[in-house]
């Protein structure tokens, strides 16, 4: 890859809550220049106006593409639009960072992958949490040994409304692309996979409201991961406690729990547990990963290929009857 002197022109498509906090992480980066922002909704630009004055703002993505100094694409528009998006963006030949998860389905992200496999471009997706100090402490201490021989882990996804208060727009709740097994449990599924391996399902049961556009209210599958270990996802939306998430790990000498994003708790036999002190300043980010592998260096990025993995999962839980 050709490494490159100078700023990196980012564009952003979709300017939604998502797309936002990713411009953010963008702007703090020295070696990032915002170039241009899309979206499909005139008002999600315009509130940008006047603090980025000199960003170009399109309605289209193709217009978009037609500046040829922008390199690097971050898609963050509802999922089935990632396909189409993406394959556009890979053909003109720009880096691309995309949302989770990949696709609207296996077929598209198989195709996303081939596309981006074909090109010199860097092609990643936006997993975090892969980056955080509580997942890298969280991963050490399983692959040291310290829980022992793993017995089973276990996905928690508990909200209390879905979609919840600062999610409110048309595509999150509805069954065709939104729900919470396709924007949150992604992320979790990425971090079983990338510490224990690829999961293959069992058996799933999905429950639905009886409004057809809607999506899941609660779900249960059941997976295996290489060796036998069982894996258990349990979701449920629309009740009564605060949002809670957690995925704990148990092991014949102790257990080790991810909750809420960054509190990381450990616990043997012989006591009640103990939460593990976690610097709060991540080390690594996406953005970082992304310049370096702009620039022909060593890189840490979730592939679209990792995202084809998810995405099978994803789809495996959804297709249950």
């Amino acid at each position: 890859m050709t490494v490159l002197s100078g700023k990196i022109k980012v564009g952003l498509i979709g300017m939604g809550a998502i797309g936002e906090r990713v411009l953010r992480q963008f702007q703090q980066h020295n070696e990032i220049d915002i170039a241009a922002l899309c979206d499909r909704n005139a008002d999600s630009l315009n509130k940008f106006k006047d603090e980025l004055p000199n960003v170009s703002l399109y309605l289209d993505h193709l217009d978009m593409l037609k500046d040829e100094s922008i390199q690097l694409i971050y898609v963050g528009v509802p999922p089935k639009f990632h396909h189409k998006i993406a394959i556009d963006v890979i053909r003109n030949g720009r880096h691309l960072l995309c949302e989770k998860p990949l696709a609207n389905s296996t077929e598209e992200a198989l195709e996303m992958v081939e596309e981006a496999e074909k090109t010199n471009i860097v092609h990643a997706m936006n997993f975090p949490m892969v980056y955080s100090q509580a997942f890298q402490v969280f991963k050490n201490k399983i692959m040291d040994g310290e829980l022992g021989s793993v017995k089973k882990v276990e996905l928690n996804l508990h909200f209390t409304e879905w979609p919840r208060k600062w999610q409110q727009n048309e595509w999150i709740s509805s069954r065709e692309q939104g729900g919470f097994i396709r924007e949150v449990a992604p992320h979790f599924i990425q971090i079983i996979h990338d510490v224990f391996g690829e999961m293959s399902i069992v058996r799933s049961s999905v429950e639905y409201p009886e409004n057809e556009d809607l999506c899941e209210t609660s779900f249960i599958s059941s997976m295996k991961l290489s060796g036998g270990i069982p894996v258990l996802f349990n979701g449920l939306a629309g009740i009564g406690q605060k949002e809670d998430l957690s995925l704990k790990v148990f092991g014949d000498q102790g257990t080790l729990e991810i909750e809420n994003w960054g509190t990381l708790s450990q616990t043997r036999a012989d006591d009640n547990g103990n939460i593990i002190p976690i610097d709060s300043a991540d080390k690594e980010n996406v953005v970082d990963e992304l310049v370096k592998a702009i620039k022909g260096d060593a890189a840490k990025l979730v592939s679209f290929k990792e995202g084809y993995a998810v995405q099978k999962v994803l789809d495996d839980i959804l297709m249950a009857k």
